[in-house]
């Protein structure tokens, strides 16, 4: 039954990231590799950062920013 309840609150978890667009870190480096074994997986700080920045921009140049 545990383990049955640890795969559910994984897979909420999982969801809840992607609705306010943080994709799964775990997810992306079994990405990298399995598909690019030859290029360096970014730690977690680093992919946090990318993907705020890819969503929401924020460089002075165009970007959205909230303040």
């Amino acid at each position: 039954m545990f383990v049955h309840l640890g795969s559910v609150s994984k897979s909420l978890s999982h969801a809840a990231r992607m609705l306010v667009g943080i994709p799964d870190y775990d997810t992306y480096v079994q990405h990298m590799r399995t598909r690019h074994p030859d290029k360096p997986v970014m730690s977690y700080k680093e992919f946090f950062r990318e993907r705020q920045q890819a969503r929401y921009g924020g460089d002075g140049k165009g970007g959205m920013r909230c303040c």
